[in-house]
């Protein structure tokens, strides 16, 4: 059993992260959106609760920090699918994507929202 669940997301400004999440997001499979005034909440495909979601909300006093959230690939062409969506959409690449001496299978990514908030995007080549 995958035991993730939920992103609870902070960000500064949702506005100068819009664009972003909401082409990044659906990238990564979380397609269904359930927006309040409060909370930005996508969803993968089912039922809420029992599917993954990535709930923002904005909080101007947020400060992004050296927490990292990462992401499986299916494959190389993903992580570089991923990279370019990054910098399409406003946000930056800070390493990557390549593959990272952590291990001899280890193809990767690291981004950031344009908030700061970090990222990895990565595929293990065995």
């Amino acid at each position: 059993m995958n035991r993730y669940s939920h992103i609870d997301l902070r960000v500064n400004s949702w506005e100068k992260v819009r664009t972003f999440y909401e082409n990044l997001l659906p990238a990564l499979g979380f397609t269904r959106t359930f927006h309040s005034e409060k909370w930005k909440v996508f969803a993968a495909e089912g039922e809420l609760p029992s599917v993954p979601y990535f709930a923002i909300t904005e909080d101007p006093n947020h400060k992004p920090n050296e927490n990292l959230i990462g992401f499986w690939a299916h494959d190389r062409e993903e992580v570089d699918r991923i990279a370019e969506f990054v910098v399409r959409y406003g946000g930056t690449t800070d390493s990557g994507p390549w593959q990272f001496p952590i291990s001899p299978t280890y193809y990767a990514v690291y981004f950031q929202d344009p908030c700061g908030n970090k990222y990895e995007m990565v595929h293990r080549l065995n």
